[in-house]
């Protein structure tokens, strides 16, 4: 099939979602400018540069909470943390995306213990294998089909990161004991299971 992206597609879901996959999903903790604490979980993230360390995420929102919460609190504070999503978080990862009052604490209505960090003032989720404390870059303002909305994309440079030493072996991260969880289309995840060393060419 082809469709032109501006045009309806006649499916019963649109498949974009699921022609960029799997998406890792960051795991935001925030706090707000009047100190409330926000967690949220944004399968449109990724690492974008390793000299300085930088991370991204991006947000959609319609009106009448055209800018999420955690996107106003990042632009506000400067802070937040990325989180590692895991399979065995799933559940608690899925509650903490309800849409709630501002005001509300996502770790307390995820059943989350939380843990102090180094660098910034957002909590870290204490059972998550690695965090990455960051501050803020910059956010582009991407084009949104939707009145009145946002699709607002924020970069973070990774400032401290903390790896659990369960997961490390022979001093690498052991991605097959975290099981990273990742976004597919519609309301689709997978989780990493296999890996395997592919080499770059040297010439």
């Amino acid at each position: 099939m082809f469709w032109k992206t501006s045009e309806p597609h006649g499916l019963p879901h649109n498949p974009f979602k699921s022609c960029v996959v799997p998406r890792p999903i960051g795991w935001i903790s925030s706090i707000s400018a009047d100190g409330y604490i926000n967690l949220a979980p944004y399968s449109f993230f990724n690492g974008v540069a390793g000299e300085p360390p930088l991370v991204m995420f991006s947000s959609t929102g319609s009106p009448p909470r055209a800018s999420k919460d955690t996107v106003s609190n990042v632009e506000a504070t400067g802070e937040f943390v990325c989180n590692m999503a895991t399979w065995e978080l799933r559940d608690r990862i899925n509650a903490s995306s309800a849409p709630a009052p501002s005001e509300t604490n996502e770790f307390e209505l995820a059943d989350l213990e939380m843990a102090p960090s180094k660098l910034v003032k957002p909590p870290r989720v204490k059972i998550a294998p690695i965090h990455m404390e960051c501050i803020y870059v910059d956010t582009m303002e991407l084009p949104c089909d939707t009145p009145g909305g946002r699709n607002a994309l924020v970069v973070g440079q990774v400032i401290g990161i903390h790896i659990h030493d369960t997961y490390m072996s022979d001093g690498m991260v052991d991605i097959t004991k975290i099981r990273p969880l990742a976004r597919m289309g519609y309301q689709d995840y997978t989780s990493v299971e296999n890996v395997f060393t592919l080499n770059r060419p040297t010439k």
